[in-house]
């Protein structure tokens, strides 16, 4: 059982992260946020995939102005991305915005900041202010050498604050590398040094293969030390495998329930059916699933129902039949032509 670091609690939108709450999942759009039907066709497959905060850029003024017809189609909390442009935080809020995303050292003078800070307390929006290793002060990066947790950590706690001290503290925190080792560092420390909220995660992780085992790395360590409040995988694809992992990683730690979990066996010279193809084609089966159960798939009869002891239900391939297993004891023989179909029936009656 982990143990969660105790932080704070802050409200966006509809969802409540920190505080023990459940860890969040989130991912950001890749469409243009202007155009308003193909960023909202985007969110709602995230939310189905089971996204529950999302980001948006925010680069004009017509993006800031789409976020209002964007939140009227949507149920989960969004988030505004900004760079630069002071102005584009405020018209982000003023256009329902539930969280904004900035960084104080590149909106610019302390007027500026103040004004967006202004904004978010006159209407409780918390800021998410941090930073990652591609942007880190010049000071910072002589001081340590280079990139390091350390300078990560100390840029971080500068930025918020510099919030602070403008009266403000209805912040989450994101200190992100693609250093693996380095992040999983920072996490450390900085979670020693404040109890803000963090937004957890391994920036620029890389495509969908390597990006995963990167992503589930690093996550893992940082989450099995109880630090993290809200999460987002980032990988070079669609946004909605984003999610998929992440769902995966919390579930794997023990610190999310529910939903189907598959396991299945390795292929070798005793397997006699298509193994590959049908463990893929169970998990596709089972991804809407609510239920909280363990399917194995295995691939012969020799080891199958040993090893799928543990599992709620499972099913062992044959030569051209499968055998149907619950909870370990082999229920009956299936023709392989109806191993899935069968398998489905007895997930959704369990």
């Amino acid at each position: 059982m982990i143990e969660r670091k105790k932080t704070r609690t802050v409200r966006i939108g509809n969802r409540v992260i920190g505080g023990g709450n459940p860890i969040l999942i989130q991912s950001m759009t890749n469409t243009k946020t202007e155009n308003i039907t193909e960023t909202v066709k985007q969110i709602r497959q995230l939310e189905a995939a089971g996204c529950e905060i999302v980001r948006s850029t925010v680069p004009t003024p017509e993006a800031a102005r789409a976020l209002r017809e964007i939140k009227k189609q949507i149920s989960i909390p969004l988030v505004a991305d900004i760079h630069f442009d002071y102005k584009l935080a405020i018209a982000a809020m003023e256009n329902g915005a539930d969280k904004v995303r900035i960084n104080p050292g590149n909106i610019g003078s302390r007027e500026r900041v103040k004004a967006v800070v202004d904004e978010a307390r006159a209407r409780n929006i918390p800021l998410r202010v941090g930073v990652n290793s591609g942007s880190l002060d010049k000071d910072i990066l002589r001081k340590y050498g280079g990139v390091t947790a350390e300078g990560l950590v100390e840029s971080a706690l500068q930025e918020a604050a510099y919030i602070e001290d403008l009266g403000y503290d209805n912040l989450v925190i994101s200190i992100k590398s693609s250093n693996v080792m380095m992040c999983a560092k920072a996490h450390e420390l900085i979670a020693e040094k404040c109890n803000h909220p963090l937004h957890v995660g391994i920036t620029e992780a890389g495509t969908l293969f390597s990006g995963n085992i990167k992503s589930a790395m690093g996550l893992g360590i940082i989450l099995y030390q109880g630090i993290g409040d809200t999460i987002r995988v980032s990988l070079t694809g669609p946004p909605v495998e984003e999610i998929r992992t992440a769902k995966l990683i919390l579930k794997t730690l023990g610190l999310r329930k529910g939903g189907v979990e598959v396991v299945s066996c390795p292929t070798c010279g005793r397997t006699q059916i298509d193994l590959i193809g049908l463990a893929d084609k169970v998990e596709s089966m089972t991804e809407s699933i609510d239920k909280d159960i363990k399917v194995a798939v295995m691939g012969c009869v020799v080891n199958g129902p040993g090893e799928a002891r543990e599992a709620d239900l499972g099913i062992a391939g044959g030569k051209g039949v499968g055998l149907l297993i619950k909870k370990g004891e082999i229920i009956r023989k299936v023709p392989e032509a109806e191993l899935l179909d069968t398998l489905r029936e007895e997930i959704m009656k369990y």
